[in-house]
């Protein structure tokens, strides 16, 4: 089940659209499934999509607004909502940025100084997190997205440099069992490679984070230390992926990563 809505972030044009949204579902008789079933020209996307686009919890690309159009006999009304409601409307923040992780089809991360929130242990989070206990709730609750059943989890990548394990978070014996987190993060399916560190390359610049979306629309977010950002222009994402070439280009393989944890909690956290 997607998380419900928070009113206060949620944008009333995405709220609107998802409404008109709805009604013309119910008026087919459709379920979410049903609907999800015909996106993409067939190809489908999740329900729990459906259910975020009628929540006003993310926003949809006008192609798959032309083919749900179609689909629920709308008459082009859908895609006229789309132009005026949709097109312009602001993306949630960082806030709803787990409502993203939740749909995305695939995931795919860069990590500067930290390691990422969907990969923290408990004890690392809650030292980043001054010991506030619901917000290492929330964080660890965000990480059951890569150990779901139903459905499956997204396909990720996880690009960490390597001072993300040589900067101590906490104590010593925090910074081994977050190297072990990694290497059993590895055995989970998702993939981790560490790159090794240097200062000549663009991702320097900030830790960032791309998703797919089942209408395989591209976002991308990064943070500053008084909020994150959610991007979604076509340039700034084909920034991101310039970017992020050249980072896994330079990227250990799996295997040498985990060698390579291992010899950086055995030599610098044990």
């Amino acid at each position: 089940m997607s998380p419900k809505p928070n009113k206060a972030t949620v944008s009333p044009s995405l709220r609107a659209f998802g409404k008109r949204f709805r009604s013309y579902r119910e008026a087919k008789g459709w379920t979410q499934e049903a609907v999800a079933a015909r996106a993409n020209n067939g190809a489908g996307v999740k329900y729990q999509y459906i259910g975020a686009i009628e929540n006003g919890r993310t926003r949809c690309s006008r192609e798959f607004t032309e083919i749900m159009d179609r689909e629920l006999n709308a008459g082009g009304e859908l895609i006229a909502l789309w132009q005026d409601l949709v097109k312009d409307a602001a993306f949630p923040t960082w806030f709803d940025w787990h409502i993203v992780e939740n749909e995305a089809l695939e995931l795919t991360s860069y990590s500067l100084n930290l390691v990422h929130g969907l990969l923290q242990t408990p004890e690392y989070a809650e030292v980043l997190l001054y010991g506030d206990k619901k917000a290492v709730d929330g964080r660890m609750k965000r990480q059951e997205v890569l150990v779901r059943n139903e459905p499956p989890p997204p396909n990720c990548l996880f690009l960490i440099d390597e001072g993300v394990l040589i900067r101590e978070v906490g104590r010593p014996e925090i910074m081994a069992e977050q190297c072990d987190a990694l290497i059993d993060a590895i055995s989970r399916k998702v993939t981790v490679q560490v790159v090794p560190m240097r200062g000549d390359h663009q991702g320097n610049i900030s830790a960032f984070t791309l998703a797919l979306l089942p209408d395989r629309r591209e976002l991308a977010y990064t943070e500053c230390a008084a909020r994150g950002f959610t991007m979604e222009d076509a340039d700034d994402i084909n920034t991101q992926r310039q970017v992020l070439r050249e980072i896994q280009s330079l990227a250990l393989p799996v295997k040498q990563s985990i060698e390579l944890i291992h010899q950086i909690k055995a030599g610098r956290w044990t």
